[in-house]
């Protein structure tokens, strides 16, 4: 029975997810729905299929900004969190500055690293980096502040130094955190790298989709957004099997719950 319920739980979405399919189609269809307006997703899947291997040429140039602006954010974020774990004045100077500093959309900052920086790869790196890191040094610096003091001072009795501290106590503790700002972080790194591509940009998905867009070719732009959907949630799911396979100590314990 309880078999059946999981069965039935998973099935819920997909099942949806093709009702909603087969309703535009019909809609689209039966009411002639012009396709630079809406386009079918019959036609949509034409789209696709005949500008495939286009796209993953254009996602090749995307993806290569996504991981250069992910390493470069988890990079940062995890260094300014160790500081300001280390020196609490740190964090009373500078967290403050970093939510303030998320009330600046990246449309205003995208220009200014375009001037400073040119149409290159580089900016659409620094602005993959800058979505990515919020999310980030935010999860790091509260996972480093949920660290139970009392592990602290017993590796302190034992005389351990401060890099074995924080190999063996505060980095395990505080990786969950990580993971989930890693999360947040996959999903928002393509559409950083869209926007990049979107101001200045000679290839990449977002460059696809403004001559999609200029031309009137809406199916191409509704292929381009699905290119970008699975993109976001191949690196989510990266994401989950990496955590699965860098915190074995979790998998037991969810295994044990599950029994």
């Amino acid at each position: 029975m309880k078999k059946w319920l999981n069965i039935k739980n998973n099935l819920a979405a997909p099942l949806f997810m093709v009702f909603l399919i087969a309703a535009w189609e019909l809609i689209t269809t039966t009411m002639a729905v012009p396709e630079y307006i809406l386009p079918s997703p019959s036609v949509i899947a034409i789209a696709l299929n005949e500008n495939f291997s286009l796209l993953v040429e254009h996602s090749r140039i995307t993806i290569v900004a996504v991981l250069g602006g992910a390493i470069l954010a988890m990079t940062l974020a995890l260094v300014l969190a160790l500081a300001m774990d280390r020196w609490r004045i740190l964090k009373q100077a500078f967290y403050p500055i970093l939510v303030v500093s998320q009330s600046v959309p990246i449309f205003a900052l995208a220009p200014l690293l375009l001037i400073w920086f040119g149409a290159g790869l580089l900016p659409k790196v620094l602005i993959v980096a800058l979505v990515c890191f919020f999310p980030l040094a935010v999860n790091l610096v509260e996972g480093f502040s949920q660290v139970d003091p009392e592990t602290i001072d017993l590796m302190h009795t034992m005389q351990a130094d401060r890099w074995l501290i924080m190999r063996s106590v505060q980095l395990p503790s505080a990786m969950p955190y990580f993971f989930t700002g890693l999360k947040i972080a996959a999903t928002y790194s393509v559409m950083g790298a869209i926007i990049g591509e979107w101001l200045a940009a000679r290839a990449g998905l977002g460059i696809y989709m403004l001559r999609a867009m200029h031309s009137f070719r809406t199916s191409h732009l509704f292929a381009a957004i699905i290119v970008v959907v699975f993109l976001s949630l191949a690196l989510f799911k990266l994401v989950e099997a990496i955590r699965w396979l860098a915190m074995p100590w979790q998998r037991k314990t969810t295994e044990n719950l599950k029994e």
